[in-house]
């Protein structure tokens, strides 16, 4: 199988080695690697290098963290493309939905034009590059996200671990956009109604890692072949055998990623 997406430079350097070499013996062929900004690209860019063929890399800036400036924001821009012909797609990014609900938690206000720009420059940058995106873009964030999709032309697009109301749902199997299921799909009831409804052929297997998950993998550390429970619990729902499962993820996520 294939796992859709990890962080893999969150890893401390003992694990990492450990998961990767030992990715043929748990039936995982690759892994899509994603960033949270520019020194996290350049970590991710030094693993692929060291474990060519096992870490597909995804250059990008995760929204649930402080809005780079504009400096910050022309430099990533600038690496990213040229280092275009390495990775699979532009990733981690989206819109800082838990970051937000935090601070009007605590009655605070929160400025989403600086994130939505950032948003803006690298779905631009992905379009001019012909590249997937990888999005964080949940709840009400995902109609912003489909507007700024439909906007740039992109009709490769993986909300990964996704959750979002129904006109969100709706619309991304209209556009035909992926998304990706996490361990969680074996214990949260709204993650395994999302799971039977979505098309069969748009969905893929992640972990997330190194997020900790609940439910039967309370206090274990996430690793890449906790995909083959995600593919067991999609397969239950469908109706499939566990191999027909893992076998329908990996070939979506292979012809998604072009791996």
């Amino acid at each position: 199988m294939i796992d859709a997406h990890i962080h893999l430079e969150q890893y401390e350097d003992s694990e990492q080695r450990a998961m990767l070499l030992g990715l043929l013996e748990q039936d995982i062929q690759s892994l899509v690697a994603v960033s949270m900004n520019l020194d996290s690209c350049i970590r991710t860019q030094q693993i692929a290098a060291r474990y060519p063929g096992r870490v597909k890399p995804a250059y990008g800036f995760h929204p649930e963290q402080p809005a780079p400036t504009e400096a910050e924001l022309a430099a990533l821009l600038k690496w990213i493309s040229q280092h275009a012909g390495e990775m699979v797609a532009v990733g981690e990014i989206g819109l800082p939905y838990y970051l937000r609900a935090e601070a009007l938690a605590r009655g605070e206000a929160f400025e989403m034009e600086p994130y939505l720009r950032v948003l803006d420059n690298l779905l631009a940058l992905a379009a001019r590059l012909n590249k997937p995106v990888v999005l964080h873009a949940v709840y009400e964030d995902a109609i912003t996200a489909c507007n700024l999709l439909e906007k740039h032309g992109i009709a490769r697009a993986h909300f990964h671990w996704f959750k979002g109301p129904e006109e969100a749902v709706t619309r991304m199997i209209e556009r035909g956009y992926h998304i990706s299921f996490t361990p969680d799909i074996v214990y949260e009831p709204e993650i395994r109604e999302l799971a039977r409804r979505y098309p069969q052929g748009l969905v893929m297997a992640e972990t997330d890692g190194p997020w900790p998950f609940e439910g039967p993998f309370a206090g274990r550390p996430t690793r890449p072949a906790m995909v083959h429970d995600v593919a067991a619990a999609w397969a239950e729902l469908h109706g499939y055998s566990a191999a027909q499962a893992k076998a329908m993820l990996t070939a979506n996520t292979a012809r998604f990623y072009q791996l």
